[in-house]
């Protein structure tokens, strides 16, 4: 059975950092392309950084530079680092695998950027 279970989200002032995680169980992890998505409230899910098996990486245009996705591949986990974070980053968010399988989601962590 798979499970991905997403921590690290938070409260934080415009221009802070979090560190996002996503614990991944199950045989998905090590062959697959993990992405972290976001869904604001009224509005899509998006995907926001997506990382291969051999860790190329790639970036919504509304991230990059502020944004960087990683994986470790030993403990299962893929990170999703932000800096400089805005209001409109405010969003839950998600980790799966890339392209995104419905039945994975998990319940993402909450992200809110105020002062």
């Amino acid at each position: 059975q798979v499970q991905l279970v997403e921590s690290g989200g938070g409260l934080v002032q415009p221009g802070g950092s979090l560190r996002l995680s996503c614990a991944a169980s199950g045989n998905i992890f090590r062959l697959n392309a993990m992405g972290w998505y976001r869904q604001a409230p009224g509005k899509q899910r998006e995907l926001v950084a997506a990382i291969t098996s051999g860790g190329s990486t790639n970036y919504a245009d509304s991230v990059k530079g502020r944004f960087t996705i990683s994986r470790d591949n030993a403990k299962n986990t893929v990170y999703l680092q932000m800096n400089s974070l805005r209001p409109e980053d405010t969003a839950v968010y998600y980790c799966n695998v890339r392209p995104a399988i419905l039945t994975y989601w998990g319940q993402g962590t909450q992200v809110t950027v105020s002062s």
